[in-house]
């Protein structure tokens, strides 16, 4: 009898899944080159308040997370993914050079949400390819992998910004003509993509009511809409620690060393998840936001801000990779990029309600309530997850 072949940590993956990692790596790079100093070029360049920073971030987020819910559906409506993926990598590419050219806020926002648009219109498909590229037991491994070229693309991004604006003295603005090259990078990557044919057209009607989906994964978008309102965007910690008094350049470092933890944790959390079914797993991210949201609300020490900024990114790393597999376990196959779609849509609407109300918060109350706010519907998410989800593993989810 021949003695069992040991699995490698790789196993189960194929070449799409690593050419998808890529492509969210270089897309990543050329997003965080801009996104830790949007927030300082619109307050100190532009001079704008924080309600702006949180009504344009807030609209951004939701744009790309809507127009996920359209393009999963048009994706199975036609079951071709790829070059739906494409155009919108194009767009974003695009879009970056557009905001250094800007002289006031409103054309920040434009590109802004040209960018988003485009995001909102490759995710959904890109997320179908990505479950496509790996059976049913690997799924958490593939979204995983591609988590650690996300959150690594979301690490390096800000390194090269600190690289061009403090090492070589770039111009703030000339950081975000640079961010095209990593952009087109991402096209390329997902251009040598190959899309399995499908024989049989498939006659799915675009649908964009959720009684198509099981109930499961509906009560799964609920937990996920109630922890949401309290997610306001990332760039509220970006002011947080730049307001304490941690100098422009460390506030970059600290937040490329919060995607570095995010995409060291995408992949194991997405393995373990697989091992050990998805909810307990999702459940110690929501735990590691309540603390890091509960922390900043409450602390005024340096050394804790940085450390929780850093905490924050397992928390990014395991809900980015575990939180889609979920979605994706609980709908049939050819209702996937809908599925994975609509629940960032769920996402990007909760995160404008977050965003918008972070904002008013943060000019009118105080910048701690921003923070309290996220605390406690975090503390709601928690329990709704609890109570509406079972413990349940991948295989499960199926045939639930």
């Amino acid at each position: 009898m021949e003695p069992a072949k040991k699995k490698s940590f790789f196993s189960g993956l194929t070449k799409n899944t690593f050419l998808l990692a890529l492509t969210s790596l270089f897309s990543d790079i050329s997003s965080e080159m801009l996104y830790p100093i949007l927030p300082i070029f619109l307050t100190q360049t532009l001079k704008v308040s924080g309600s702006i920073v949180g009504l344009i971030e807030g609209v951004a987020g939701t744009t790309q997370n809507i127009v996920q819910g359209f393009s999963g559906s048009l994706s199975d409506k036609w079951q071709k993914r790829k070059g739906i993926a494409v155009f919108g990598y194009i767009l974003s590419a695009i879009s970056k050079p557009f905001m250094g050219l800007a002289m006031a806020w409103p054309m920040v926002f434009g590109a802004r949400f040209l960018d988003r648009f485009g995001a909102g219109t490759r995710a959904a498909p890109r997320d179908a390819l990505i479950a496509a590229s790996a059976d049913e037991k690997n799924r958490g491994k593939a979204f995983g992998l591609e988590g650690v070229g996300d959150n690594l693309g979301a690490f390096i991004g800000p390194l090269i910004a600190v690289a061009l604006l403090f090492m070589w003295e770039f111009n703030i603005r000339s950081v975000f003509y640079l961010a095209f090259i990593p952009g087109v990078l991402s096209v390329v990557m997902i251009l040598l993509v190959k899309e399995k044919k499908v024989d049989v057209k498939s006659k799915i009607k675009i649908d964009v009511g959720l009684k198509q989906f099981p109930t499961g994964y509906r009560k799964y978008l609920l937990a996920t809409a109630l922890f949401g309102i309290g997610n306001s965007s990332n760039a509220f910690l970006i002011l947080q620690t730049k307001d304490m008094g941690v100098s422009f350049e460390n506030t970059i470092l600290i937040y490329a060393v919060f995607n570095l933890l995010a995409a060291a944790i995408s992949y194991p959390a997405g393995h373990l998840s697989d091992k050990y079914g998805r909810k307990n797993i999702l459940l110690i991210s929501f735990l590691i936001f309540l603390i890091t949201y509960s922390g900043f609300a409450f602390t005024k020490n340096l050394w804790v801000i940085g450390s929780l900024f850093c905490l924050y990114g397992l928390y990014q790393g395991i809900f980015r990779s575990v939180g889609k597999a979920i979605a994706a376990d609980f709908i049939p196959s050819q209702l996937r990029a809908s599925g994975i779609g609509w629940y960032s849509t769920t996402i990007g609407i909760t995160g404008l309600i977050a965003s918008v109300v972070a904002g008013q918060l943060w000019d009118h109350v105080s910048h701690s309530s921003v923070f309290i706010f996220g605390a406690i519907f975090s503390l709601i998410g928690i329990i709704s997850l609890i109570i509406l989800i079972p413990n349940k593993k991948a295989k499960e989810f199926a045939i639930a």
